[in-house]
């Protein structure tokens, strides 16, 4: 029988193999993504500190953290608000306080003085000077003693979990790096691509990012622009594109109903609205549509800005899909974007004799029992709701397309739930896929490799730009005699305050508060509230009080952020400005301007503005352009945001930036291609390394 490599067997080898982890330590570590051995050396530092250096006592500075010796002068237990330990050391240069508040006897009979220590921490003001709070400290070498070694290299510092402390985990990875030393681990990558790309091997690459040496360029590696750092970077969005092509395979290889649409349901839609299609909406149709033709199944995104009607797209795809014999099901991230979804697509759908149910969680019980035993039975082929349409008690006759709205506020899991609800004997559902917050094409290529796009990147006409502009709360008494002219003139506005309660860590104003002092302000307007944590109906009662007029200025949070369409709506306020994303600002701005009378949009800041608010408001103030917004979104505060922290398995790269490594991505493309071609074990290995167990994020939009 052929032996097994080593570098094989270590990769492979369970964490809990390792000297010293139990079950309950192993479980722990799961929670860091460590499974095997390899793991650990994936587990990459987060910073690094110098501890390669002593510094004299007299050189430190508040908030550096330092390497420091001293001799103990006095140890004293202090009864201040609470019992504490203080301990004096000296050095010739200068006194430092160590400052404990949970000690035992033991530690205060160790730290008699005359004793000798090394401690490290970070060093701050305290009533007695300079101090360091809990440092990590050892005896060190007196007269006639041989002197306790430094750091040889700069100290890593990971992310930890309950239950694993930083110094427990490095000593592990430290096991690891040895096993990986002895053994090998396994570079996947083609030694000619590294080499053209200037890159190092892997095990180079992981020994630099646990143990740089104390002349590694540490701006370069807090920066991420060391060559080990590029070189996992490389192998990170490698893996993450070959899962993310590997399941776009799957998918296709599916069988899903062809949608003929025999019943011309989706012409006779179209030619019923009051409207025609913009040639965006058009084209990205005309795409929808000769997927759904197909026996593949369709995972398409639609992206496009604010008020491109990409809803409008949505409803003729439901409309062949129904006019095909097959049910269609779109979800929403809220009831008030689900209820107005099921109230546009009623008013389309019922002159042609059509029944759309709604299906939330906070309807009543009669209602909701009534509607599920319509879609079970087939009785009802379209469906509009939030996360309830993926329940248990959900059941479809017949779902042969699930359209899904502003993708990245749902989890891969409900996603998946409903695609996965709609599979009938084998067949799934075609997936349409739509987002307000448009993805710039560097990041679409590599985040959304498992899907087609269709941009819609044309407004319809009648649309007014929303004039933006920004103010310090100073002024926000102009602000409040801007909007009361507003609502005098016949038209209605919005105020927008981040929070629902008033928090002691930021100085938001509070929505109620707010509410309460803008009716004290405006005796003659009437004004509204709405929150996240209102009962449905009160919400739902407070936004149909705001659509129909009677309300002429709403205080919401960011609640309102999608969905609500008032096109007598012309202001809108938004506090705290500063404190918000790009994304999210052009979103709320986006609730304005929906009709054909000019509009604004007032973004009120707090001071002191940082250098990123201060970017991020000059650009909302600069473009109405969604695109441009976006991008300059990924280049201010990263993929993250854009794309939602639960939305693909790129939300959490570990290494790798997709602004900053973007010039790798084009070498990542064609690496994935060949060894897709070439290389399945490569393959399957590098998307286990550093994706685990995450595999079905593309399957799911």
């Amino acid at each position: 029988m052929a032996s097994i490599a080593p570098q094989v067997v270590s990769e492979q080898r369970p964490v809990g193999s390792l000297r010293g982890v139990g079950p309950a330590l192993a479980e722990k570590l799961q929670k860091l993504g460590v499974h095997q051995v390899q793991d650990l050396l994936f587990v990459l530092p987060s910073r690094y500190e110098d501890r390669t250096h002593v510094s004299a006592l007299g050189s430190l500075r508040p908030g550096s953290r330092a390497v420091v010796e001293g001799e103990v002068q006095l140890t004293e237990v202090a009864f201040r608000r609470r019992r504490q330990l203080l301990c004096r050391i000296t050095d010739g240069t200068g006194s430092l306080t160590l400052r404990f508040f949970y000690f035992s006897g033991a530690q205060q009979a160790a730290l008699s003085r005359g004793t000798r220590l090394r401690c490290f921490g970070e060093i701050r003001r305290g009533p007695l000077g300079l101090e360091i709070v809990h440092p990590e400290y050892r005896r060190v070498a007196t007269t006639g003693e041989a002197d306790a070694p430094l750091e040889e290299v700069l100290t890593p510092i990971y992310p930890t979990t309950e239950g694993v402390p930083q110094a427990r985990l490095r000593s592990l990875i430290e096991l690891a790096l040895r096993e990986a030393a002895a053994s090998g681990v396994r570079d996947w990558i083609p030694q000619n691509l590294l080499a053209s790309l200037d890159l190092p091997p892997l095990a180079e690459a992981l020994t630099m990012m646990h143990r740089p040496p104390r002349d590694a360029d540490l701006a370069q590696l807090l920066g991420g622009h060391h060559p080990a750092q590029r070189r996992l970077a490389f192998e990170e969005l490698l893996a993450h594109q070959l899962s993310l092509r590997q399941l776009r395979q799957a998918v296709k290889s599916e069988p899903a109903p062809p949608l003929h649409d025999g019943d011309a349901l989706e012409s006779r839609l179209l030619k019923s609205l009051p409207f025609a299609l913009t040639g965006a909406q058009a084209r990205a149709l005309e795409e929808v549509d000769r997927d759904l033709a197909s026996d593949k199944p369709m995972v398409r995104l639609v992206q496009g800005d604010v008020g491109c009607g990409k809803t409008v797209v949505a409803a003729a795809a439901a409309a062949r899909a129904v006019g095909s014999g097959w049910q269609a099901a779109l979800m929403a991230p809220t009831e008030l974007l689900a209820e107005q979804h099921a109230k546009n697509f009623e008013r389309w759908f019922r002159p042609l004799g059509i029944t759309v149910a709604l299906v939330t969680g906070s309807m009543p019980a009669r209602t909701r029992r009534s509607a599920l035993e319509a879609v079970a039975s087939g009785e009802i082929p379209l469906v509009v709701g939030t996360h309830a349409l993926f329940q248990e008690s959900m059941e479809f006759a017949r779902l042969g397309l699930v359209i899904v709205d502003e993708q990245h506020r749902f989890g891969v899991q409900q996603r998946l739930a409903l695609r996965e609800k709609g599979s009938r004997g084998g067949v799934l559902p075609h997936q349409l896929i739509m987002t307000a917050t448009p993805i710039p094409r560097t990041l679409a290529m590599t985040a959304y490799a498992d899907l087609d796009v269709s941009v819609i990147d044309e407004l319809p006409p009648g649309r007014t730009p929303v004039r933006t502009s920004v103010f310090p709360q100073s002024r926000r008494a102009e602000i409040v005699e801007r909007v009361h002219g507003k609502i005098a003139a016949g038209r209605q506005a919005y105020w927008v305050c981040p929070m629902i309660e008033e928090s002691e860590e930021l100085r938001y104003q509070a929505a109620e508060e707010t509410a309460q002092a803008l009716a004290e302000a405006l005796p003659d307007v009437k004004v509204g509230l709405v929150h996240g944590r209102m009962p449905a109906r009160d919400k739902e009662r407070g936004m149909h009080a705001f659509k129909d007029g009677k309300i002429g200025l709403l205080v919401a949070t960011t609640v309102i952020e999608v969905g609500v369409d008032v096109p007598n709506a012309t202001l809108m306020v938004i506090e705290n400005a500063e404190r918000m994303g790009l994304a999210q600002l052009h979103q709320l701005r986006g609730r304005v301007g929906r009709g054909a009378h000019e509009s604004d949009c007032v973004l009120l800041y707090g001071d002191p503005l940082s250098e990123i608010a201060r970017a991020r408001l000059k650009a909302i103030r600069e473009t109405n352009d969604g695109f441009v917004i976006a991008r300059r979104d990924l280049e201010l505060r990263g993929p993250g945001e854009l794309l939602g922290t639960r939305q693909t398995g790129l939300a959490d790269l570990r290494v790798a930036d997709l602004m900053r490594d973007s010039d790798l991505l084009p070498m990542v493309q064609g690496a994935a291609e060949s060894l897709l071609q070439q290389n399945g074990a490569a393959v399957d290995a590098l998307t286990r390394r550093w994706i685990g167990g995450g595999l079905q994020y593309g399957r799911v939009g």
